[in-house]
């Protein structure tokens, strides 16, 4: 059946080989969990260890999880460190450095780039932008174009909500009885339903939308068995379930057990067995004081006909016994324990990458020393790497898009371009001046303990080059500018006073 896509389309290099015969379907960078679409209805594509059935299910498990204190503040963490709002400028740069072409094509790179920013005001709604992709796993914006001028590029960026859209691959096969099956050609397209895609749904429940008026990027994290996508809060699910558990245990026993309560034994001397327990409730109601004030009605209630987990105990005393008696039952001893507690709040910070010192509300930050930073720290710092260049896959989908519909490149040339781009995020500014200087300092101090071989087993130039690590340029810069100076009465030494 032919499908009409809502949205445009660019050619693309590469399309003449879906035309090609094969037995296993073509697969790209964004087809890890697209539906397979055979005769008129989707196969049933998820259900991830029977307790997720759809995306809608795994995205609304996600969120519900980024709310809870704990992870809510790991989340914030993670997505501070990614994104760093200290200037006037924007959180990420691209670098064109190593790009091989003209320095006009370099500028109007440069130029679509900060254009797509602004259309994302990634400026000003960068970390929510971040914060949506990295605890639902996968983030989709609608690229709007004027279609009558599609060379004034990328005019809206419209974000949609991922439980509402899924990525569909049409295969059409080649079967012949008795011989293998031959994949003849696949169409992509994605598919939008704003009440939400769910498994087995028919291809006419949505809008088929062209794969180049979609922008998406996943998490890069996949299911062990499915090869499915999942978010980066997946492997804390397990943790913070235990954690809740745990917390709703403590707060049990601290009711049940923080309180001391009283076993009153009432002598009934030789009373029938319907009389003494007659008798022992009338003592019981008689001194049992249930008498409340309810500050919201300004009404007193009496509630002793209410029986609770912490009343006291009455049992009969036959005669012969001790007589009637109180006795105290003492409250728990070790309600101040909270190993458990915080043995699962550091297995759910670890779950999230995010080091368990961070947990403590009076840690010191040290930041003076490479030697002060703890291995957790530089784990999180690498990861924040990791997952800031998985998320400027969505920089290189926008950029690509806006720079052949604006004419700037070609498809063809986009494929040499994008592994020449760098997108650079902006660093903590304090972080990074400390670790600078610190460097700085280190290779002085070791350029300073070489002074004495310096010019008998080293060069200038090589201590330059090797230990203080400067280019060829920079090593030509500073003779040039160490000679000017040299030159200059304002660096020069004042003379020593000789005195009169």
């Amino acid at each position: 059946m032919e499908i009409k896509l809502f949205g445009f389309t660019l050619l693309k290099t590469g399309d003449e080989n879906k035309n090609l015969k094969s037995f296993v379907p073509p697969s790209g960078t964004n087809d890890e969990d697209a539906l397979e679409v055979s005769s008129n209805f989707y196969s049933t594509f998820l259900n991830l260890e029977n307790t997720a059935r759809s995306d809608q299910e795994l995205i609304d498990r996600y969120r519900d999880m980024s709310i809870y204190p704990e992870v809510e503040v790991a989340i914030d963490d993670i997505v501070s460190e990614a994104i760093v709002n200290e200037t006037d400028d924007y959180p990420v740069k691209l670098l064109t450095k190593n790009l091989k072409q003209s320095e006009t094509v370099k500028t109007k790179i440069t130029e679509e780039f900060t254009n797509i920013l602004n259309i994302l005001d990634f400026k000003n709604q960068g970390y929510d932008i971040f914060r949506s992709w990295y605890v639902d796993g996968r983030l989709y914006f609608h690229i709007i174009i004027d279609e009558n001028k599609p060379k004034e590029g990328i005019k809206e960026l419209r974000k949609i909500d991922p439980r509402t859209i899924k990525k569909v691959k049409e295969i059409e096969k080649d079967e012949k009885p008795g011989g293998p099956t031959l994949i003849k050609s696949v169409k992509e397209f994605y598919l939008y339903n704003d009440k939400g895609i769910i498994n087995g749904a028919d291809k006419t429940s949505g809008i088929p939308i062209s794969p180049d008026a979609i922008a998406y990027v996943s998490s890069g994290l996949k299911d062990a068995k499915r090869n499915y996508t999942i978010g980066y809060l997946h492997k804390a699910i397990k943790a913070l379930n235990q954690l809740k558990m745990v917390e709703d245990s403590v707060v049990i026993y601290r009711w049940t057990r923080a309180p001391e309560r009283r076993v009153f034994y009432i002598d009934v001397g030789n009373l029938p067995k319907l009389k003494a327990e007659q008798y022992i409730s009338d003592i019981m109601n008689r001194y049992k004081n249930k008498v409340a004030y309810d500050s919201s009605t300004g009404e007193i209630k009496d509630e002793r006909k209410h029986m609770s987990m912490l009343e006291d105990f009455w049992f009969p005393r036959r005669e012969g016994g001790r007589g009637t008696e109180i006795e105290t039952l003492p409250g728990g001893t070790n309600l101040g324990e909270m190993e458990d507690v915080l043995y699962f709040q550091k297995k759910l910070y670890k779950s999230l990458n995010v080091p368990a010192s961070r947990l403590e509300s009076d840690q010191s930050l040290a930041l003076g020393r490479a030697t002060e930073i703890s291995r957790d720290e530089y784990k999180f710092n690498r990861f924040i790497v990791r997952i800031r260049n998985q998320f400027s896959n969505l920089f290189f989908d926008l950029l690509k898009t806006q720079l052949i519909l604006k004419g700037v490149i070609t498809s063809e040339e986009w494929k040499s371009i994008s592994q020449e781009l760098i997108f650079d995020f902006t660093q903590d500014s304090y972080y990074s001046e400390i670790k600078n200087s610190e460097m700085i300092r280190d290779r002085i101090a070791l350029a300073g303990e070489m002074a004495d071989q310096i010019g008998k087993y080293y060069s200038n130039t090589w201590v330059q080059r090797n230990v203080l690590k400067l280019s060829d340029e920079e090593i030509k810069n500073m003779k040039d500018e160490i000679t000017k100076e040299a030159d200059d009465p304002f660096y020069s030494k004042p003379k020593e006073d000789e005195g009169f």
